[in-house]
């Protein structure tokens, strides 16, 4: 493993690699710079107008009852009866514009116009007709997906303030965008101002959002303001939170907690008692697991092939394989059905293990109990199968997966792709590469850095610099491997020059160069007989404030000895081993090749 050197101890090194710059080469510097609003009645049907005038029609016989059979009659049209049942003109004008601004505010809702929907809802509260809230509802949890709840909850405001009434689904959706956008705060801040009385999924919302946040402390606070209200909790609520003091403090604390939970009157289910199998099992007691199992009829709860598979998954994770295929045998014995998660965990299980057969037996078998392969029953085998270089049998169980109708994902193709890469065989990958986009999947930013880092290694940058402009095209951002992978075929090519000017280019980019980075080109500069360039680039990296390694100051004194200075070079070293900068290990080896130069 390359040594980290110690930020105390960098100034001593650069000190010690400058002093020998300036006594033996002269001074050098380092170039661094190598949509719009519509007409309302446009959008409106004439059948709309049409039925909105019988119900008006009706309205004004005093035939109500009648006239609530066109479910378009919103809820603040009314009659008014100081005139005899009979409509006023004014009420009369009111309700039909508020009829047909909710149904128009609905047409945008249904075709996901939210801007618009927003901009309407405005202008039809700001002339004073009351909004619908479903449509408004709609237009909160359309903004919440996006990511807007700034506009979500403008909306809500907009609602509250129109005379028009939210009921607790408006909140509850309000509150689920604000959980969901990490707002915790403010999730908390509507419950407090709700102007209606939450419910328990009101209240569950905000207590999955606490849990998975590691905010069970404050969660259990939330719990006693729900208690205190009168709402009482229901089984989601307490395996919510038997689930986080499984994950916090432990399976005893949470098993208080379903002592409560019954106390109240509340039956777990089997999600309940799957969290605590869960637990049990991840706190490594695979053996009361087994037997909290076996006890659960005892609890009134059958387990279900979930249970089984949370204690198959413990059971081959410890290398109990054995008891993996009795438990598998159990299940069936007891008429469970197997899932295709139950035979992915014994594939992935023996394909680690190098069992491939026995992995190939399990996959063939799945048809047989009613389960089809997905791609992650196929993926361990082809890894296992890459890893062992034995590349046609991984190409020949990609074409039996693709066969039977299995589609592989980009996990797969990546897989393929690094082995292909490691073997040399570099042309392949690009032409898999190639073909992904008319399968149906996307390449990654890992895809693209598999085949490019394969490319320069290959000694083929030109077909990884158009892989690079390939990406860019896909608005795919290349990171730090994406260049230090191009930068080190580059210099490995000896084409430095070339290597310090993408070096600068992905600076500028905002991309921040690591140690490897740099190692690549001063290894180039050190090979081109340019050791000052590549002492100069050694300041420039500690400046930036990237550590140098060992195999940076390794790469120094072996470029001076090049240069046949190996006497000055072993001093060099001998002071950076005195420091602490190199371990003696390293330094004896990097002294046997400098005497041989």
């Amino acid at each position: 493993m390359d040594l980290m050197v110690s930020t105390s101890s960098v100034q001593e090194g650069l000190c010690l690699i400058q002093q020998f710059h300036r006594e033996y080469k002269p001074s050098s510097k380092l170039d661094v710079l190598g949509r719009t609003s519509r007409n309302v009645k446009s959008r409106v049907s004439l059948g709309s107008r049409k039925r909105n005038r019988l119900v008006l029609a009706f309205a004004a016989s005093g035939l109500n009852g009648r006239a609530q059979k066109f479910e378009n009659l919103p809820s603040g049209v009314t009659t008014n009866n100081t005139n005899n049942g009979h409509y006023s003109s004014a009420n009369s004008s009111f309700a039909l514009e508020d009829v047909e601004s909710n149904n128009h505010l609905r047409q945008l809702v249904r075709t996901g116009e939210l801007e618009e929907g927003f901009k309407f809802l405005e202008n039809m509260v700001y002339h004073g007709n009351v909004p619908d809230i479903i449509p408004c509802t709609t237009l909160i949890r359309g903004f919440c997906r996006m990511g807007k709840t700034k506009r979500a909850a403008k909306i809500l405001e907009i609602l509250e303030g129109s005379g028009a009434v939210p009921d607790v689904i408006t909140y509850n959706v309000m509150i689920s965008g604000y959980c969901k956008a990490g707002e915790i705060n403010n999730a908390l801040s509507l419950l407090d101002r709700m102007s209606v009385s939450p419910d328990v999924v009101t209240y569950n919302t905000i207590l999955r959002s606490l849990c998975d946040s590691g905010k069970l402390k404050q969660a259990m606070e939330v719990l006693d303001r729900q208690l205190k209200r009168d709402c009482y909790p229901d089984v989601i609520t307490y395996t919510i939170l038997i689930e986080a003091t499984c994950k916090e403090s432990g399976v005893e604390e949470a098993m208080k907690l379903l002592d409560e939970m019954r106390e109240r009157g509340c039956t777990p289910d089997v999600v309940t008692y799957n969290v605590l199998v869960n637990g049990i099992c991840k706190e490594g007691r695979l053996d009361e697991a087994i037997k909290f199992l076996n006890d659960m009829s005892l609890y009134g709860c059958q387990p279900n092939v979930i249970t089984h598979n949370i204690i198959l998954r413990s059971m081959c994770s410890t290398g109990r394989w054995m008891d993996a295929e009795k438990l598998l045998a159990d299940m069936l014995r007891k008429g469970f059905s197997p899932s295709v998660v139950t035979f992915n965990i014994l594939i992935n299980f023996l394909c680690r293990k190098g069992l491939l057969g026995r992995a190939i037996d399990v996959l063939e078998k799945m048809p047989k109990h009613g389960c089809q392969p997905n791609s992650l029953s196929y993926n361990p085998l082809l890894h296992g199968f890459c890893k062992e270089k034995k590349m046609d049998r991984a190409v020949e169980y990609l074409e039996r997966m693709v066969s039977r109708g299995c589609y592989p994902d980009i996990v797969t193709y990546n897989t393929m792709l690094t082995a292909l890469c490691k073997d040399g065989k570099v042309e392949d990958a690009v032409e898999i590469l190639n073909q992904l986009s008319s399968k149906g999947c996307s390449p990654v930013l890992i895809t693209y850095n598999t085949v490019i880092d394969g490319l320069a290694k290959a000694g083929k940058t030109g077909k990884a610099i158009k892989l690079l402009d390939e990406m860019r095209a896909k608005d795919l951002k290349p990171d730090t491997i994406t260049y230090s992978s191009l930068v080190g075929g580059l210099s490995r090519e000896g084409k430095v020059d070339e290597a310090i000017k993408f070096f600068h280019e992905f600076e500028r980019m905002g991309v921040r160069p690591n140690a490897v980075t740099f190692n690549s080109v001063m290894l180039g500069l050190c090979k081109t007989r340019q050791t000052d360039r590549a002492i100069d680039f050694l300041v420039y990296m500690i400046n930036r404030g990237v550590k140098p390694t060992e195999t940076s100051y390794t790469i120094l004194i072996e470029g001076i000895a090049y240069e046949g200075m190996a006497k000055e070079a072993l001093e060099l070293l001998n002071e950076l081993c005195n420091k602490g900068l190199m371990k003696r290990s390293s330094a004896e080896q990097v002294a046997g090749k400098c005497s041989s130069k």
